[in-house]
């Protein structure tokens, strides 16, 4: 019986050695537990019940591999699926820019064999596994999650997964996995609809603010003219970078991130940016020409000072350099100003400076300060809110937060909040309906 066993066991370690394409799978953690305990599992029964510390090993490798399952959210066979489809590789980097027909026989037959093994052995998990274990005289707790975190996943994503439960050859869906790398890309792209640059990298956004379209409230021409732009551009023609600017709280950035809630099963990506970071837009836009998803550059709050430099970086990707515009990549910019470089009256040349300044050409550094704003293709105006908008936010706040208050009641709260506080605006509509609810609950 246990050599039965070691020589399954072992069979299992040579198929996850054959894998050619998919052995990144193996720097994981929790692949990297499931191999040790593969392996204490194996010396345990070369060695017989008579090896008490090879036994202490596999009990211990097996609490491992346990919490770093259960630290994923997915059962042990949605686990392998998830990995296959994040893996970056040269099939699923291939697979993003040619079409499945037109690629590498060899790279398809090596994907074929990958998908084999891996199948194999998300079977030998779970209740097999603690089977294994049983025949060696322990009794381990078996992992069962009640629903696997594939329900947070994109509709996209989501649905190949569900195929991949369902079927008994993964290799039927090679083609349909090749078109999703085409369309989601790998690695951290396909898992994050949201992204910040930090310290010169990319990392995800595990929950980022997802603003509905029904949450917005007023300013219906500027929002059907972004919308309209944005699905231009998931369409394949050229859109156009968008400054949107005006007053304070008036919900131009919610109208930016609710753009990533309506497309992000279309590819389309947010990119929030720095100000501070703005200088290494360059370098973003290398990283983001390389893979096949749209992504939008989100620079919120965007104004310079007038010592600083980073808005020629920010010219560069408006308008490109030597290299090429990158077509999946747009800028929007939400600004409190027209003009995004401070300026001063001491900036504009008078005759006296015209003979007595030390530069030749004064007009033109004015004039390059004035049209970094005209560089952005589309520009959309955000006036204060007036009255009818302001209240008519509140209601639709208060609606959902379940607030349940005569209109003529929520009317003179809200503007006597509005007064008191920070005027009307969208921003000022949700404080106070926040505030209302607690203090409503508080008193009942």
């Amino acid at each position: 019986m246990l050599e039965e066993t070691r020589q399954s066991i072992y069979t299992k370690q040579v198929r996850i050695a054959s894998l050619l394409l998919y052995q990144n799978v193996l720097e994981q953690e929790t692949w990297e537990a499931y191999v040790k305990l593969l392996h204490s599992l194996a010396n345990f029964a070369l060695d017989g019940h008579e090896n008490s510390s090879r036994r202490l090993s596999y009990l211990f490798a097996y609490g491992r591999w346990f919490r770093a399952i259960a630290s994923t959210g997915y059962n042990w066979r949605d686990y392998l699926i998830s990995q296959i489809l994040t893996s970056e590789n040269p099939f699923s980097q291939q697979a993003q820019t040619t079409e499945f027909k037109l690629l590498s026989q060899s790279l398809v037959a090596a994907a074929k064999h990958d998908l084999q093994v891996l199948e194999e052995i998300s079977l030998w998990g779970g209740d097999k596994l603690v089977d294994c274990i049983e025949s060696f005289g322990d009794r381990p707790v078996t992992l069962q999650l009640s629903e696997s975190n594939i329900s947070r996943l994109s509709e996209v994503k989501r649905s190949l997964i569900l195929k991949f439960q369902s079927t008994d050859d993964w290799t039927q869906l090679l083609p349909e996995l090749a078109n999703y790398y085409k369309h989601s890309g790998t690695g951290i792209f396909t898992d994050y609809d949201a992204f910040r640059w930090c310290k010169g990298h990319l990392e995800g956004i595990a929950y980022p603010d997802l603003v509905q379209l029904s949450d917005l409230i007023g300013y219906e021409s500027q929002r059907q003219t972004l919308y309209k732009n944005t699905e231009a551009f998931l369409a394949g023609y050229h859109g156009l970078h968008t400054l949107l600017y005006g007053s304070r709280g008036t919900g131009k950035s919610s109208m930016v991130k609710s753009l990533m809630y309506a497309y992000r099963d279309r590819g389309l990506r947010l990119v929030e940016v720095a100000k501070n970071d703005l200088k290494d837009l360059p370098i973003i836009a290398e990283i983001l020409r390389q893979v096949p998803q749209k992504f939008i550059i989100f620079v919120d709050d965007l104004s310079f000072e007038e010592e600083s430099e980073d808005y020629k970086a920010l010219k560069v990707v408006l308008e490109g350099n030597l290299s090429a515009q990158p077509n999946n990549l747009l800028v929007y910019a939400t600004s409190n100003r027209r003009h995004l470089l401070r300026e001063y009256f001491s900036d504009r040349p008078s005759l006296r400076d015209l003979s007595d300044s030390k530069e030749v050409n004064p007009w033109d550094t004015m004039q390059e300060k004035l049209s970094l704003s005209d560089r952005f293709g589309l520009t959309l105006t955000f006036l204060q809110a007036d009255q009818e908008i302001y209240l008519k936010i509140v209601h639709h706040l208060a609606k959902r937060a379940g607030i349940e208050l005569l209109d003529d009641d929520l009317n003179f709260r809200a503007l006597q909040w509005a007064t008191r506080h920070n005027g009307q605006s969208g921003r000022t509509a949700q404080q106070f309906v926040d505030f209302l609810q607690a203090d409503l609950e508080l008193k009942s």
